[in-house]
């Protein structure tokens, strides 16, 4: 397992802002970038299967986040900054800032397209796009506030839970009030309202297929709605000392959806398996002891990540439940948000305590030296079998076991 007591390494920057929400910026919407970041090599790496080869450039990412409405004198903004593989390496410093005035940018969604991020503000929710920043000196991403004004979503209150599905057909937003809604996306014409689904809506996410989304809320069970039918289709009973936390949705190895959901009980936190056919649990796994303020699950299903109350970060083995690495005080607070990327090579975090990391799964490689003593002492085996059957003794010296060269 590995431990970073010392989160001053290149991966780990201050960004200045409470940090509430990050996501990785589509690489469909990056047509030229910088060139990579002067940085020494040095990043927390987990082990893992079936990376590929680092890119040369630069990746951006987003966070959101600030001060609020008070007098803090700490900013509201979004926020993009910049990852690079070749040298495990966050920028310095964010690479563009977009401030939202008194309104404080809570949670946010990446519409997987490329289209541009939707934000959830104290009363209302506001769509934003990509925009290129070109100069002679520099060519950079940006992002604008959109003329698209959300009418759906305009005075809608604080919204705690946004999500996109798979494709970025329909768009799913949870509320403080409990109210849960679903919108095809961009028309937003009206597929789910649901007036106090929970008391509030605490996480949302889509089935791969979109035929399912999962809400949970702060009591009670978790629902599962059919977005053909727009109706219930499960309840998600918990037991008596639990209380759901976040929910993912995944496949395994052999295609078939699965159905994670965080749990916090008496004696820690655990991650619930749920089967997607019949609803019921399949398991659970206690992961740590502490609450856990963050869950993402790699698009590969292949690890799931929590992020704790103390600031530490968790890999489990989705194949095995088992703990992969432990990074130790990877943030110096609550860890407020985590996501892996698009391609599960690595994964973003950030806290309360306007810092961002990133942690790069590095790929395991197989074990090639002990599947040859395998295959050696089959064929030896072979041929000891072989020379007993022919009446010949093989500890005899003389017998030659090989023959090398002509002979």
């Amino acid at each position: 397992m590995g431990k970073a007591k010392n989160p001053d390494t290149p991966n780990y920057k201050k960004y200045g802002v409470p940090l509430y929400g990050s996501a990785w910026v589509p690489s469909v919407i990056i047509n030229d970038s910088p060139q990579p970041l002067d940085r020494k090599p040095e990043a927390d790496e987990v082990s893992g299967e079936g990376s590929t080869p680092s890119p040369t450039s630069p990746t951006y990412l987003v966070f959101s986040g600030g001060g609020g409405e008070g007098r803090s004198g700490i900013p509201n903004s979004l926020l993009l900054a910049e990852f690079d593989y070749a040298s495990n390496s966050l920028s310095d410093m964010p690479v563009f800032k977009l401030g939202t005035g008194a309104n404080l940018p809570y949670r946010m969604a990446v519409h997987p397209g490329g289209e541009g991020l939707i934000c959830s503000l104290p009363k209302s929710c506001k769509w934003f796009q990509w925009d290129e920043i070109k100069t002679e000196e520099v060519h950079k991403q940006g992002l604008k506030l959109s003329e698209k004004v959300l009418t759906h979503l305009e005075d809608a209150g604080q919204q705690l839970a946004l999500t996109f599905n798979n494709d970025g057909s329909m768009l799913a937003v949870g509320g403080e009030d409990g109210n849960l809604r679903v919108f095809k996306w961009p028309s937003m014409e009206n597929v789910l309202s649901e007036a106090q689904a929970h008391s509030t809506v605490k996480d949302l996410d889509f089935s791969p297929d979109g035929k399912f989304l999962v809400s949970l809320g702060s009591g009670g069970p978790g629902r599962v709605w059919d977005l053909t039918t727009s109706t219930v289709a499960a309840s998600l009973l918990k037991e008596n000392d639990e209380a759901f936390g976040f929910c993912r949705f995944s496949q395994t190895n052999d295609k078939n959806q699965v159905l994670y959901i965080t749990a916090a009980r008496d004696r820690g936190a655990c991650i619930v398996t749920w089967n997607t056919t019949t609803w019921k649990k399949l398991g659970s796994k206690k992961i740590v002891r502490d609450s856990i303020s963050a869950f993402s699950v790699s698009a590969d299903g292949k690890f799931l990540a929590v992020g704790t109350i103390q600031g530490d970060i968790v890999i489990v083995n989705s194949a095995s439940m088992q703990v992969q690495a432990v990074v130790r005080q990877a943030h110096l607070g609550i860890v407020t948000t985590m996501r892996f990327s698009q391609d599960s090579r690595a994964l973003v975090s950030a806290s309360m305590d306007s810092s961002a990391r990133v942690t790069v799964i590095k790929e395991k490689k197989k074990n090639g030296f002990s599947l040859r003593i395998i295959i050696f002492i089959v064929i030896v085996g072979i041929a000891v079998y072989l020379m007993v059957a022919m009446g010949v003794n093989p500890s005899s010296s003389t017998v030659p076991f090989f023959t090398y060269g002509k002979s």
